[in-house]
């Protein structure tokens, strides 16, 4: 027989439910419902001035992988994702260690790896043009170079990771430091006591303690890094001769919908996208039982 809940509890329900109702509703026009629009929208010809879409089923899906400029956006996208996601990790990963032991000045040191999340998309990407400009760039001049970082097709995807890894170094280094603090310090000591090294007890206690948050981070960034856009749109112009080696799939998607306003195959491209994410992250849980090891 079901207790009858109290008033206090009848309240406490309510108000939890009011609580949370402003999230619950954000989640829902936000994020939920642009998912099924997209999905629906890839089956759609876009009419003319954005009305009277035309149902094509699976047309645009079957364009989508004969397409040569969808699967250079999708190499460009692996590309920066393979440099940017590995280099971020392992970098934040080594500063939050060295950060998390007692010295001078160490909250100043965390917040000048953090600043780099707080300041402005758009002032980072003018900040980086500047340094990578071929011709009265910093670097360039600096160390007496004569590279086109931004315009030279073959490598300017690599430059834009840079960018990416230097953006993203102090959110994983927050993480990292966040992980780090819950590892007792007894398994320090008592490995010290048995003449462990530093690096001896980084990969066998720092690392496996670790592992959640790494695999935490390595989901997010993995996810982050096959969604960038924003770098890729304020770093390259329109006119630039390796916009076509650096574009992703996202910025694909931009141009086919916001520029050429072909809304369906723009939601197609997105789509393919999401599948694709949704087969890696599954990977990722799949392999993270082999060196994940919770507490």
């Amino acid at each position: 027989m079901s207790k009858k809940m109290t008033s206090r509890e009848k309240s406490e329900l309510i108000w939890g439910w009011i609580f949370i109702l402003p999230t619950t509703i954000g989640l829902l026009v936000l994020n939920i419902y642009p998912i099924f629009q997209t999905i629906y929208q890839s089956f759609f010809k876009t009419g003319d001035f954005g009305k009277g879409n035309i149902f094509v089923g699976l047309t645009n899906y079957m364009n989508v992988f004969s397409d040569a400029e969808v699967w250079q956006s999708l190499a460009n996208t692996l590309k920066y994702a393979i440099v940017e996601v590995p280099f971020s990790i392992i970098i934040s990963l080594v500063l939050a260690v060295l950060l998390n032991r007692k010295m001078k000045g160490r909250s100043v040191y965390r917040t000048i790896i953090f600043l780099p999340m707080v300041a402005a998309p758009a002032a980072v990407a003018m900040v980086w043009r500047w340094l990578y400009n071929s011709d009265f760039g910093l670097i360039n001049n600096v160390f007496g170079l004569n590279v086109k970082w931004v315009s030279d097709p073959k490598i300017a995807i690599y430059a834009i990771a840079v960018i990416g890894i230097w953006s993203i170094i102090g959110y994983n280094m927050v993480l990292f430091l966040a992980g780090l603090q819950e590892i007792p310090h007894d398994y320090y000591e008592a490995a010290s006591i048995d003449g462990a090294t530093g690096i001896s007890c980084f990969f066998k206690i720092t690392i496996p303690l670790l592992s959640p948050t790494i695999f935490f981070v390595l989901i997010t960034r993995v996810i982050g890094a096959l969604q960038v856009f924003d770098l890729i749109y304020m770093v390259m112009s329109v006119t630039n001769p390796a916009l076509q080696k650096t574009q992703s799939l996202v910025y694909l998607f931009y141009k086919y919908s916001f520029v050429n306003k072909n809304m369906g195959y723009g939601s197609t491209i997105v789509v393919v996208l999401l599948l694709l994410t949704l087969l890696i992250t599954v990977i990722q849980n799949v392999g993270q039982k082999k060196w994940v090891f919770y507490n």
